[in-house]
């Protein structure tokens, strides 16, 4: 099952760590929603769920800063004593005393921002849709050729990456080589790239390179909606392959079906070109003009023509 840490939030959103309980490292959180409990603060706890994050907002803020010492305190121990994965305060309203001092009691960890709760908020439910989104890997090449994002597969030195790198030197912008992250969002796949690889390349013969520095940072993009598979094999004498393309193969990833071109490989033949030319193909395609299917037209006409005249003879 998906889930996310504190780390995670702490890396991925603009918030400072107030205290750091001792359970922080070993919290993995699963829930998809943030809760803003006031009505926990005024003692409602029915159907309460203590597996999400609580944001105290301005008005839960100033709704405990009115209350007296000591009820303020009994609210907020109530709240923390439920073992709250952890409380964020927003729009850089100071943390209570009373706050402190039940954090270390109960090990909640506290985070605060100057982030308005609109924005926090928003940040944290983009960041849980991606960190819960189902996810996957495949082992290619995800690349941007012509504004559309395309998976190189196949099988272990088929040619990949040097395929990818003729690609790059032509515009081309890499997201991630050899190992690419998918997760569904929105019924969209979007592929990155793990951390520890992010903008580096193998190269058999050469080696590892850093894309980036060798391109320029125009050369790299962080992800990409994966629109298109071209997956590459070594020529089959045997095999049949799509002629005409009137028809669109496809591959499935987490459910969605994927645009998917077979694309044989041989000495003399410009890979890198032909995905070129299979990526403004498949955009023509999207547009609602498909080139096969324009021939197929065109020689059904010209049958047809050539039948009414044989009748007009």
């Amino acid at each position: 099952m998906s889930y996310y840490t504190l780390m995670d939030i702490k890396a991925d959103l603009d918030i400072e760590l107030v205290y750091q309980a001792k359970r922080y490292f070993s919290i993995h959180i699963s829930e998809s929603e943030v809760n803003r409990p006031g009505l926990q603060l005024a003692g409602y706890y029915k159907k309460f769920k203590n597996e999400r994050l609580q944001l105290i907002g301005n008005q839960e803020w100033y709704y405990l800063s009115e209350m007296e010492p000591e009820d303020r305190k009994n609210s907020i121990f109530k709240l923390l004593e439920q073992k709250v994965p952890a409380i964020i305060f927003t729009a850089g309203n100071p943390v209570f005393k009373e706050a402190l001092d039940a954090a270390e009691i109960y090990d909640v960890t506290i985070f605060k921002t100057k982030e308005k709760t609109s924005e926090v908020m928003e940040s944290l439910n983009n960041f849980i849709d991606e960190a819960l989104a189902p996810t996957t890997r495949i082992h290619g090449v995800l690349l941007d050729v012509y504004g559309v994002g395309v998976i190189l597969t196949g099988d272990s030195g088929v040619g990949k990456s040097e395929t990818a790198l003729d690609l790059i030197a032509k515009g081309a912008k890499l997201i991630s080589d050899d190992s690419v992250i998918i997760k569904k969002m929105d019924d969209r796949l979007i592929g990155t790239s793990p951390e520890i690889t992010k903008h580096f390349m193998e190269v058999r013969g050469v080696g590892i390179i850093d894309i980036q520095r060798f391109f320029g940072v125009g050369s790299v993009m962080g992800k990409r909606e994966i629109e298109m598979i071209a997956h590459l094999e070594l020529w089959d004498d045997e095999k049949e392959y799509v002629r005409l393309g009137l028809e669109d193969t496809y591959e499935e990833i987490l459910g969605i079906d994927v645009v998917k071109y077979t694309i044989p490989v041989k000495p003399g033949r410009h890979t890198a070109m032909i995905i070129e030319v299979a990526t403004n193909n498949y955009k023509q395609k999207q547009l609602g003009y498909n080139p096969a299917v324009a021939l197929n037209e065109r020689i059904m006409s010209s049958i047809r023509k050539r039948k009414e005249n044989k009748r007009m003879e």
